[in-house]
């Protein structure tokens, strides 16, 4: 069995030998190694073939024998021992294609995860939006390094190819005008009065935002997301939430159009946006 394991060793001569030796006598096969160094300490990745019958503990139990503390395990695949910078010009390529894609890429890229327990969070910046992974073993600062260069290039391809849409303020794709109303907890978009997107406030901030396929990427749901934020202040909610799916891509860019301080947390399959709103001006249905 495949599993990918990290652990903190102390940064003297010798130390990596004597892990690879107690590896060696339980029958533990060391397939993949990348080392993150540190001032006093050293971080290892492995990726280690057990004994079929081993699980996290055992793992544990012989890392810590060998001197390693701090240790965190997950079952992995082959694809674990992909050349680690093969990966990362791999993400570069997908971030210069399609620089929306940026939160999905650099979670995989992370190994973020999703699930209970403590949490690592790696903030990257891109313009005045704060993309998040999380996971359960500690990112190192050569992580953190490597995750801020791609967050300025995905920055930088942005800005040059102003690839950030702005909210339509007057007539889109058919020379309709949409207006937006609000009625209690929603905003609606209508054209020519027939609905066309409908974003909702529910008492924890929570918001539900829908545009019908045959209008999206006009504005309309950056339009709906302010207008449910200001909503919300009016409300009394001090943040709102938006959930979604991991690959959904019209997320980092629709949130950089509303111009306001949002934050993107990815941890497994899932993306949640959050945006402080207590200091807007409310929105009255």
């Amino acid at each position: 069995m495949l599993w990918r394991v990290r652990t903190t060793l102390p940064d003297r001569p010798g130390a990596l030998a004597a892990l690879a030796a107690a590896c060696g006598d339980a029958g533990v096969n060391i397939l993949g190694l990348q080392i993150f160094p540190g001032v006093e300490a050293v971080t290892d990745e492995l990726v280690l073939r057990t004994p079929e019958d081993w699980g996290a503990p055992e793992i544990a139990d012989l890392l810590a024998r060998a001197g390693g503390h701090s240790v965190s395990t997950a079952p992995c695949t082959e694809a674990a021992l992909t050349d680690q910078p093969t990966r990362y010009v791999q993400a570069a390529r997908s971030i210069l294609a399609r620089p929306a894609s940026f939160p999905e890429v650099v979670a995989r890229l992370f190994d973020a995860e999703a699930g209970p327990g403590a949490q690592d969070v790696m903030d990257l910046v891109v313009g005045d939006v704060q993309v998040q992974v999380s996971r359960s073993a500690p990112f190192t600062a050569t992580e953190h390094a490597r995750g801020a260069a791609m967050a300025d290039l995905v920055s930088a391809v942005l800005e040059r190819g102003h690839a950030v849409p702005r909210p339509a303020a007057g007539r889109v794709g058919t020379g309709a005008t949409p207006e937006y109303v609000a009625d209690g907890d929603s905003v609606a978009a209508t054209v020519d009065g027939v609905p066309v997107g409908l974003a909702t406030v529910g008492v924890d901030g929570e918001v539900t935002l829908r545009v019908d396929p045959a209008w999206q990427r006009r504005g309309i749901g950056t339009r709906l997301l302010v207008d449910a934020a200001r909503l919300a202040n009016g409300l009394g909610v001090d943040e709102i939430l938006l959930a979604t799916r991991s690959d959904n891509q019209a997320v980092l860019p629709m949130v950089m159009a509303t111009g306001l301080r949002g934050r993107i947390r990815m941890a497994g399959d899932t993306l949640t946006v959050r945006i402080a709103v207590r200091d807007l001006k409310p929105l009255r249905a």
